[in-house]
């Protein structure tokens, strides 16, 4: 293995290869288990709005409660947690005594997890490498993490093909476990202990402080609040429906998330190769092609011309990704990591809750197909216009050290932005 991929990169590692195993299967499982119950698409969405409900409301507090006390306690807590709700879920599909009710119910702890899971766990990652070798650890992570999905989206497609999706679940719920273990392990004592503060308003103040100082950052988080909304209810509502009417159901649909899967690993190899030095710009083209799965769900396209679409995709969603992630462990300082984490997934998933339960009354309304048009011609408008903003354009990679000004504000960056000193290693 490489210098920089210590113990926690690896623990954190094998432990996202894992979940993603289940969870993307899972999330198929879900969607099926609403059908197989006798739902339509408006009892999907309800129940995909009640896992992204939870997830908007908590995650600021996640992200605080992150830089506050132990990130590892924080991973494996939410772990534990749904780890839990979804064995319940698997009990209750498996016994055919699954209600909408419980689904909503079941599926909101399981978002709630995720709320305080994900901060935690973008800061303990980023923490975790260092140097110029970031950027490829950033990349490999990814590449293990959307490889083990393939395999997820493909378990989750047959098993639920051949046995039904409460059997996916349970594979969900022993994978939290597998994982919430290994996490466990993380080795937390490079990261020094934060001085007592204020409280947890003011380290959310600190945080949108840091965060709105960004032109960069709170632009691309706000173009990802409309591509996140509008990208779940085509994959979490639309896409199933479209598969069960006219693809043949829960198998191709799996064989067209597998791509997307495919994709997502080899633009992450891409990525690990490639240093663009103008990496928001280049991640920011790349979030064109994301709109082309809702087009060719649109049409609708085969299986072989969707699976291309989502292979495109996938290619296009980890360019942007890896240069995100780049941007955001060069220009935040680590012990702010996981708050201005929380403000990027708070921002990016606001608006996927309302627009998951909207997909099902948007399609009475103007049809399956007018409502997908609609979202990728918004995809590409959003897109269109963040490019607009300077430091999208400009912001450069590292390459050398970078020393303060007298303003607070570091230069040095080949045309990049910091607003304040931060020491990454």
């Amino acid at each position: 293995m490489p210098d920089w991929a210590g113990r926690n990169y690896l623990l954190l590692t094998a432990a996202a290869i894992v979940t993603n195993l289940g969870t993307h299967g899972a999330l198929i499982a879900a969607a099926f288990a609403v059908i197989q119950s006798g739902g339509d698409g408006g009892d999907v969405g309800l129940v995909a709005m009640a896992r992204t409900l939870p997830l908007v409301l908590f995650l600021l507090i996640g992200g605080a409660v992150a830089d506050r006390v132990p990130r590892h306690r924080v991973m494996v807590a939410a772990n534990a947690l749904n780890c839990v709700s979804q064995a319940v879920f698997a009990v209750l599909v498996l016994t055919g005594e699954a209600r909408l009710w419980h689904m909503m119910l079941l599926t909101a702890l399981c978002g709630t997890g995720q709320a305080f899971f994900n901060p935690a766990a973008e800061g303990m990652l980023m923490s975790s490498v260092s140097g110029e070798q970031a950027g490829r650890a950033f990349a490999l992570f990814r590449m293990a993490m959307n490889g083990a999905g393939i395999g997820g989206a493909a378990l989750g497609g047959a098993l639920i093909a051949a046995i039904g999706p409460g059997w996916m679940l349970a594979v969900d719920a022993a994978a939290f476990a597998v994982a919430g273990a290994l996490r466990a392990f993380l080795d937390v004592r490079h990261i020094p202990e934060r001085a007592p503060g204020g409280g947890l308003l003011a380290d959310l103040r600190e945080g949108w402080d840091e965060f709105v100082s960004r032109p960069w950052l709170w632009s691309i988080v706000a173009q990802f609040s409309v591509v996140v909304a509008l990208v779940g209810a085509a994959e979490s509502v639309y896409g199933p429906l479209v598969a069960r009417d006219q693809l043949g159901g829960a198998r191709p649909w799996g064989l067209a998330l597998a791509a997307f899967g495919v994709g997502t690993l080899c633009g992450a190899v891409l990525m690990a190769r490639w240093k663009p030095r103008r990496m928001l710009l280049v991640g920011t083209l790349c979030v064109f092609p994301i709109a082309l799965p809702s087009a060719a769900l649109a049409v609708p396209l085969d299986v072989v011309g969707l699976s291309v679409a989502m292979f495109v995709s996938g290619v296009a969603i980890e360019g942007f990704g890896v240069s995100w992630m780049t941007a955001l462990h060069q220009e935040i300082p680590e012990e702010k990591l996981s708050r201005v984490s929380a403000y990027d997934w708070f921002g990016s998933t606001a608006m996927l809750p309302l627009s998951t339960a909207l997909a099902g009354p948007a399609e009475t309304a103007f049809g399956r197909g007018t409502a997908l048009w609609g979202s990728a011609t918004l995809i590409v408008v959003v897109t269109a216009l963040v490019l607009l903003v300077p430091d999208v354009r400009n912001l450069t990679r590292r390459t050398k050290p970078v020393a303060a000004s007298d303003g607070g504000v570091e230069a040095g960056v080949e045309g990049g932005v910091r607003s304040e000193p931060a020491d990454l290693s």
